[in-house]
């Protein structure tokens, strides 16, 4: 039987739920470099190194729990350093969490980031192709949850029925899928909000969110494009995504790692609050900003300071 961990004790009635977010924990190795793409060379010079736990869904879910959102945050994660300091993180952040083992121990990405903030990624995602989460293990917090969201996990694409039958909201983001490989496909059609960075398809970005919302169930797709702002196109509106303008950093760029995933948390927060799309694009862009000035997960904004900015 799977082994649960969990930083909650036994309680009669639980919490309000908001959001169950659920995989993408793991930890990011930040290599900061002159520029991007490197040098080739055998050995390159560059500052400390940093570790920082979270990975998308980590930081999806301490971003909406920093913003008073009702979390909780189920996935698998090995029982080994990086998955102590995911655990030791959301802990800290806290979020209510419950994991199972991975027999293949935690996800792990390199990320260089230049002066800019600009950063590439590789990711080791680690999970075995035939892992799936119990239901019982999942289906009690799926219930009571306002909103789901499914990080962009193998697993996770094998919890959309049960999404689906209990009728309960359902948002994913694709990260920089170029509109072509099939692993995305299905967490594109099935769910009810989808996010991706404009960055993956270039100039095909437009055509790519009206197929998200021609073949699937979306009600509204959302890219997002860094300093230029994002894009909001939705079933209903126009064919022509959106424009939505970028908030100015309040202070210098140090890092764009988690900029995304915190958008979506602002976003989210909107959403639930039970704002238009494009105020709720908005907040995600002022909690985009204020991440990347700060290193990993500290650049996180409250929800006081979100709800200061005029937008």
């Amino acid at each position: 039987m799977a082994q649960q961990q969990t930083d909650q004790t036994d309680q009669s009635e639980p919490p309000p739920l908001d959001v169950l977010v659920i995989g993408g924990g793991g930890v990011d190795t930040v290599v900061r470099v002159n520029s991007l793409p490197v040098p080739l060379a055998d050995s390159v010079g560059v500052g400390p190194i940093h570790e920082w736990p979270g990975h998308t869904g980590g930081n999806v879910a301490l971003g909406c729990r920093t913003l008073g959102l009702g979390v909780k945050f189920l996935d698998f994660l090995g029982d080994d350093w990086p998955g102590e300091q995911v655990r030791a993180r959301l802990s800290d952040g806290n979020v209510d969490f419950e994991t199972l083992p991975s027999p293949a121990g935690t996800r792990r990405a390199v990320n260089l980031v230049d002066k800019t903030g600009r950063r590439m990624s590789f990711f080791d995602a680690r999970d075995p192709d035939d892992l799936r989460m119990p239901r019982d293990f999942y289906l009690p917090h799926l219930r009571r949850a306002r909103h789901v969201h499914l990080s962009l996990t193998h697993f996770t694409r094998f919890l959309f029925d049960d999404i689906e039958a209990l009728g309960v909201p359902v948002s994913t983001d694709l990260q920089d899928w170029n509109g072509l490989d099939d692993y995305h496909r299905e967490f594109a059609f099935r769910a009810d909000l989808v996010f991706l960075s404009a960055a993956g398809a270039r100039e095909r970005i437009a055509s790519v969110m009206r197929e998200i919302l021609r073949e699937g169930r979306a009600e509204a797709v959302v890219a997002t494009a860094g300093a230029g702002g994002s894009y909001v196109m939705t079933r209903e509106g126009s064919r022509t995504p959106r424009p939505v303008r970028a908030t100015a950093p309040p202070a210098p760029v140090v890092d764009s790692n988690g900029a995304g995933d915190a958008y979506l948390s602002g976003f989210l927060y909107g959403r639930l609050a039970g704002r238009d799309l494009e105020a709720c694009a908005a907040l995600g862009a002022v909690a985009g900003a204020y991440a990347c000035t700060g290193q990993g997960d500290a650049g996180l904004i409250g929800l006081d300071e979100l709800l200061a900015v005029k937008i």
